[in-house]
């Protein structure tokens, strides 16, 4: 199922959503500033690329919730919303549910992301 599952994924529209994610760490890190904002880029990219069979587990000290603080006031509400829709559109038909499931993991970690560290099933 995991396979099948990334497969229609990558097809759908998940390989264009992950490249775009990539791009946005790629320029973020062009700055000193920017590394760690583009490292959680990469985070993204890397789950939005094959979702299934992997899981996110949320940790980090102070220092990653006050960043989190901080990234949801500029664009983490935003993006996270964005998520959210996408997996309400999917859990329209039985069909999509395991894509809306998917959708609304990515929209915790794209609201929560410092911390976080994605892991395989």
């Amino acid at each position: 199922m995991r396979l099948l599952g990334n497969i229609l994924w990558i097809i759908l529209g998940g390989l264009a959503i992950a490249i775009g994610w990539a791009l946005v760490g790629l320029v973020l890190c062009i700055t000193v500033i920017g590394i760690p904002l583009g490292a959680q880029c990469f985070k993204m990219a890397t789950l939005t690329l094959t979702p299934f069979g992997k899981t996110v587990t949320y940790g980090g000290g102070i220092g990653s919730m006050l960043v989190n603080v901080v990234w949801v006031i500029l664009v983490g509400w935003w993006m996270a919303l964005g998520y959210v829709v996408a997996g309400v559109l999917n859990c329209i038909t039985v069909i999509g549910i395991p894509f809306g499931l998917q959708s609304f993991k990515m929209a915790k970690l794209a609201l929560w992301p410092f911390g976080a560290q994605i892991t395989n099933l």
